[in-house]
Order: C-alpha cells, then sequence, then structure tokens
C-alpha cells in the first residue's frame, strides 16, 4: 500500500470501519493504517533532516493519519472487548451453595421484574446480611456482581493492571514497616543476638459509594428472553468504569479514590517514601527536539529492576500519538502496535495501558506514568452490588440505582514513576 493510495483510504474509511464489525478485518486495516503512518512520519523526518523544517502538508498527513490510527485502535479495542465478554456463568460448584445461588436469583429477579421484594427481605435476613437495608437496595446476586467485575476490569485501564483486593468492611488497613528489622550474617555456633523490632505504619483505604442509575421500560422488564443480570452488568459498566478511572488518577480522595496523581511529587533524586518520583524532559511542555526516546529510557531506568519486570506505561492517547513518532539510534520506532487483536501496544518492549484522564502534554504536566502499578496502586472492593428499584421517579421508566463501594491509592510509592514535562 503506497502513500498515495493509504492517506484518502484512512479518511474516508475510518469514520465508520468496519461496518461489518468484524475484529479481524478491523485489525487488518489498524496495521494498514500503521504502515502508512510510518512511510508518512518517515518522510517527515527526512525532510526535518535536510531543510531543517518538515513540509506543512507531511505535517498535516501525519497528523491526519496519526488521529485515524488512534480511531482504527478504539474500534478494534471495542470489537476485541465484546468477542471476549464472557456471559453470566450458571451450576457447577456445591449443591447446597447452588441451590441457594438458585433462590437468590429467582427472588433477584421477582424483585427487578415486578417489585416483589418479600422474598428477598427474607432471604437476607436469614443470611444475616452485614448492613442489610431495604431502603438502600437488595444485593444482586453474586454471579452478577462476578459479571460487573469482570467487565470493569475490561474496560477501565487502571484497575486492569492495578493490585485489586476485596474486603467486608467500610476501610481497608495495610501495615508496613518504615525501618526494617536488624539482620546481619553469623558462624553456625555463633550467638543470634536479638533484633530490633521493625517501626511499623499504617496505610488506610476507605472506600467510597460509587453509584449509577440505568433506567428500564416495563415492557423490557417483562420480556422473558431478556437476561436481566446481563442488562444491568452492561448498563452499569460503563458509568462505573469512567467513575473509576478519572478517580484512579486524579481523585483527591474526598468522596472518592485517591488518585495516583494526587499525591506529593519529587524530582527522583531527592525521592522518599510518601511522594512519587519524577524524570524531566528538559523541555517546557514537550519532548527533546534530538533524542527524544532518551528520557523515556531515564524514566524506565529510574525503576528498580524488581518493578520494571511487570511495568506498564499509562498516558492518554494524545500524548501516544506524540510519542508514537519517537525513532531509537537505529531507526527503529519505540513504540510497537499489538501483535494481535485485542492486546496491547508496547513502547519500548512494555505494555501502554490507556487512560485518558491522563493529562495531556503540556507545561510542567505529569502526562506519562510507568511502573508495577500491581504493586504500586490498590483498588479495595467492598463485597456487594446493591440494587434499588424506583418506579416512581422517572415515570413510564423503572429506575434501577445501583452502588457498590470502592476504595484506592497508591501502597508502594517506588513502584510508580512519572514523566514531567518540564525543565527540572
Amino acid at each position: 500500500m503506497t502513500q498515495t493510495q493509504s492517506t484518502p483510504a484512512l479518511e474516508t474509511k475510518v469514520a465508520g470501519a468496519p461496518a461489518n464489525g468484524d475484529l479481524t478485518g478491523a485489525f487488518d486495516e489498524f496495521m494498514q493504517a500503521f504502515e502508512a503512518f510510518k512511510d508518512a512520519n518517515d518522510d517527515r523526518l527526512t525532510e526535518i533532516e535536510r531543510r531543517m523544517a518538515a513540509d506543512v502538508v507531511t505535517e498535516e498527513k501525519v497528523q491526519r493519519i496519526n488521529t485515524a490510527l488512534d480511531e482504527y485502535k478504539r474500534v478494534v479495542d471495542d470489537l476485541a472487548l465484546k468477542a471476549h465478554r464472557p456471559g453470566l456463568e450458571h451450576g457447577g460448584g456445591d449443591a447446597g451453595r447452588n441451590a441457594h445461588a438458585g433462590e437468590h436469583k429467582a427472588a433477584f429477579q421477582a424483585y427487578v421484574r415486578k417489585g416483589e421484594a418479600h422474598n428477598l427481605t427474607a432471604l437476607e435476613a436469614k443470611a444475616l446480611s452485614v448492613g442489610s437495608d431495604p431502603d438502600g437496595g437488595y444485593l444482586v446476586p453474586e454471579e452478577t456482581e462476578a459479571e460487573i467485575g469482570r467487565m470493569l476490569a475490561s474496560a477501565s485501564p487502571i484497575r486492569a493492571i492495578a493490585g485489586v483486593r476485596q474486603v467486608s468492611g467500610s476501610v481497608y488497613k495495610k501495615p508496613f514497616a518504615t525501618s526494617g528489622a536488624a539482620t546481619g550474617w553469623v558462624g553456625e555456633t555463633d550467638a543470634r543476638p536479638e533484633t530490633a523490632a521493625p517501626t511499623l505504619a499504617e496505610l488506610q483505604f476507605p472506600t467510597m459509594e460509587l453509584y449509577a442509575m440505568p433506567a428500564a421500560t416495563q415492557s423490557l422488564l417483562d420480556d422473558a428472553a431478556v437476561n436481566i443480570d446481563q442488562w444491568i452488568a452492561e448498563e452499569v459498566q460503563t458509568v462505573f468504569a469512567e467513575q473509576e478511572g478519572a478517580a484512579f488518577v486524579n481523585g483527591d480522595g474526598v468522596a472518592k479514590p485517591r488518585g495516583f496523581l494526587d499525591y506529593p511529587v519529587v524530582d527522583d533524586g531527592s525521592w522518599s517514601w510518601g511522594s512519587l518520583g519524577t524524570v524531566a524532559t528538559g523541555v517546557d511542555g514537550g519532548l527533546p527536539a534530538s533524542d527524544a526516546g532518551d528520557v523515556l529510557i531515564d524514566l524506565v531506568y529510574a525503576l528498580k529492576s524488581g518493578y520494571r519486570q511487570n511495568a506498564h506505561w499509562v498516558m492518554n492517547r494524545k500524548t501516544q500519538a506524540e510519542i508514537r513518532k519517537i525513532k531509537d539510534a537505529d531507526g527503529n520506532y519505540l513504540w510497537q502496535p499489538a501483535a494481535q487483536a485485542g492486546g496491547a501496544a508496547t513502547l519500548m518492549t512494555a505494555p501502554i495501558a490507556e487512560a485518558e484522564e491522563m493529562p495531556d502534554i503540556g507545561s510542567d504536566a505529569l502526562a506519562v506514568a510507568f511502573g508495577d502499578f500491581r504493586r504500586g496502586y490498590l483498588i479495595v472492593d467492598r463485597l456487594g452490588v446493591r440494587i434499588l428499584r424506583d418506579p416512581y421517579s422517572s415515570k413510564p421508566y423503572v429506575l434501577f440505582y445501583t452502588t457498590k463501594r470502592v476504595g484506592g491509592g497508591v501502597q508502594n510509592f517506588e513502584a510508580i514513576k512519572l514523566l514531567k514535562f518540564g525543565v527540572s
């Protein structure tokens, strides 16, 4: 595919491509778009080397293809998410537990479809549910809660790479040692001196209430062919994922999780526990004009080797579009597309998590994060998703006030580093 053929085709097809929803076709077109991007960007870099500036037409062409490439990536990601979405599980496990689960599911169906709550009330009273409160809604069946969790893990970029812990209380407390116990080498028959006790501190992760309010018509609820559990999971997934994504990145910890960008930051050379280390690009609001890849290498090696093995890049699409143009000293692009549909693009072999809540490149912006988020950032889910049926507030629609409690924050300040687009 030549450049002259690729650009018009990309611009005309990308708005709705691929119309047939074919994942394989969408991925093939995405790879063709990437090849067209590389050709156009190579021309731009050649013009810069020859004339110290790229032609305006070439710059615009690169930007158009870059934008189209992002759109193809979004289409591929959406199709891959739908293709790999599991259905709700049924059966299996202990017979007694299955009987209770079946009873709960039947009672929940009656409540959602017809507003009959007496069976759910009796079940929760019999189970001595913690915090059972009909005025605050009823617990959804376990398989529905599990489905919501699976969908969130697929749709929420930070949740997909962070550590996740489920708790039954409202606050998760995690102790950590601020000074390790005294240790040393001793001979086989030498006396073992008593070691000093470590000094402990505590991190707290309170869970906050997150809600969604999907609406349904009564005719939809009366339709026996509609899988109500699947419908609820799909309706709340997008809202929950958007709110979580924003909080895990920028949340201030007030009635929401605390995002990793809300913590104090300091130049990595002066790093101390309780803050996140930064590496500066050396250019206010941008990357260096030459050897831009060097600052990315500096960021990678600011992280200790134990955290680099499972590290991810975190940035938004606009930032990724700029970094996509960078080559190494041998002329190879540092950014590479996923090897297969549904996979993650990589930067210097580490996968990229696209979080649109990350800031754009700008003066002193912390637009790129790199680290082992599984060890660095903790998401705390309180068990139980609750639903309150409301047939009155928005007639003729039935509203379902759906809530879950989520917390989050940095648990290991060594495991995440930030790229600062500033002089120092």
